[in-house]
């Protein structure tokens, strides 16, 4: 089993080394046809527009897309989040619509408004607290049908799964705390 992580842009290195500290196969993804490759798929954070101009040069939607929907895992995180989201508000902007929910890109505020927090994580039966570290972050503003809210920091959900697609609205790769990771590892082993 190998998880990728999408190396367009952002922070993909230190999601590497959070697996790496599962001791779970990764590798980097710069090219669709590497897609084939990998077991699971994190899309890290960054500047969503500047990810939207890169998968467009690279044609990364289609088999995006192809990937969500044979089952494969898909861990999006702020960014990340805002690509798989079914709306994108503030303003809107193109994504992949594989998770039924609204996000709103930067509602946290600016880049000075950026904050680390506390939060809960509830799965499998655990509840679990986190540090969360936001950086210009979206905010899930509505969950649709089959969405279940499986994190929350100062009363806002902030991860969220629907079947094989998990958003978190914050970069748990610039922790310490391997919860987030090691539960997409899991759903990866569990395919």
């Amino acid at each position: 089993m190998k998880i990728g992580v999408l190396g367009l842009q952002g922070d993909y290195a230190a999601h590497g080394h959070m697996l790496e500290g599962l001791d779970c196969p990764w590798s980097i993804v710069k090219k669709p046809e590497q897609l084939s490759q990998v077991d699971g798929l994190i899309i890290p954070g960054g500047e969503s527009t500047t990810l939207i101009k890169l998968m467009d040069s690279w044609d990364f939607w289609q088999p995006l897309q192809d990937f969500a929907n044979a089952g494969k895992p898909l861990l999006g995180t702020c960014a990340g989040l805002i690509i798989l989201a079914k709306e994108v508000r503030n303003p809107p902007q193109k994504s992949l619509g594989v998770i039924d929910l609204v996000v709103e890109r930067n509602s946290y505020g600016r880049q000075i408004d950026s904050f680390e927090g506390t939060g809960t994580f509830a799965a499998n039966g655990t509840d679990a607290t986190l540090p969360m570290i936001f950086i210009r972050a979206p905010r899930i503003l509505q969950l649709g049908k089959g969405v279940q809210e499986l994190g929350h920091c100062n009363g806002d959900c902030v991860i969220a799964q629907q079947d094989n697609v998990l958003v978190v609205s914050f970069h748990p790769e610039l922790t310490e705390d391997l919860t987030v990771h090691r539960y997409l590892v899991g759903m990866a082993q569990a395919k």
